[in-house]
């Protein structure tokens, strides 16, 4: 199943299923029975178990009150605010052996903060005062159940569903701050999320997705996530044994070859561009980007 996140008229974010070229508004009154005590966003129905909540939607007929057509719904990510997303740097085989780079001897991560995230059709904003914004393609995860020193075995069962993932950086301030990510990883609207959260069941194999990026119709990255390094439970593992993985955090997986300092001419981030990622199977993100304000001297 795949769940969108809407604005409503009002400005609120709330959650919705995608059914073809439509949508079904779990805010429509018409679903308050169906819903109950739920309010009607896709983070509660994560806090919830959205597992059950997909086995429950999958036999629902919608009133038709509450079925609007995509095209005139306004969507934003999938979850507008997420607790944290953590990335994995370093962590796709083609993409270190591009750069010529040994690969870590464990996951390499970092994190950001959830409110560098923006939805489909947002503006990444790139700081005039910060040179070298580049991107990423990825699949993301998202986390479905409070995961706190798990093993590796049981890992998966966290995941409740995929989603795609823009990791806009800016390499400059990594590489000033000597590899350190938080400053480069956390440059306001930054991280482009959607268009839909697709459920677990409904992406049995995540290692054979192709992840495609073009900037304009450049084509820049073509990879896949066959050459991820350490797999999705293998970074779960990993990050809940440093810290708590709450419903609704998002773990951004890395990405493949053909990130935009490996190009001749570098291909990084310029306002007036657009961006746009595609994951096989997940849908297309696509972000115009524009110039943003100063954020080294805020």
């Amino acid at each position: 199943m795949r769940f969108v996140t809407l604005s409503t008229p009002a400005g609120n974010a709330v959650a919705g299923v995608l059914l073809g070229d439509c949508v079904a508004d779990l805010s429509h009154p018409a679903c308050r029975t169906l819903l109950g005590d739920t309010p009607p966003t896709l983070q509660a129905l994560l806090d919830d178990g959205l597992a059950a909540w997909v086995a429950r939607l999958a036999h629902v007929r919608f009133h038709a009150d509450a079925i609007r057509a995509l095209a005139d719904v306004h969507l934003l990510a999938p979850l507008p605010r997420p607790g944290k997303v953590v990335g994995a740097a370093f962590n796709f085989t083609d993409a270190l052996a591009e750069r010529g780079m040994a690969a870590p001897a464990e996951p390499v991560i970092f994190m950001r903060s959830g409110r560098t995230v923006i939805g489909p059709g947002e503006s990444i904003l790139v700081p005039p005062d910060v040179d070298n914004v580049g991107y990423e393609g990825e699949l993301a995860a998202v986390i479905g159940g409070r995961a706190l020193r798990v093993s590796r075995a049981d890992a998966m069962r966290f995941v409740a569903g995929y989603t795609v993932h823009n990791d806009v950086s800016g390499s400059s301030l990594v590489k000033e701050d000597g590899g350190n990510f938080v400053r480069g990883k956390n440059l306001p609207a930054s991280s482009p999320l959607g268009p839909s959260l697709v459920s677990a069941d409904e992406l049995p194999d995540p290692y054979g997705v192709r992840i495609r990026l073009d900037i304009d119709g450049r084509l820049l990255q073509d990879g896949s996530t066959r050459t991820m390094l350490f797999d999705i439970a293998a970074l779960i593992e990993y990050i809940s044994h440093r810290m708590p993985l709450e419903p609704g955090d998002v773990i951004a997986t890395g990405t493949p070859a053909g990130v935009a300092a490996m190009h001749t001419p570098a291909a990084w981030l310029l306002p007036g561009t657009t961006v746009t990622v595609e994951l096989e199977g997940l849908g297309r993100l696509s972000n115009p980007v524009r110039a943003g304000v100063p954020f080294l001297d805020r």
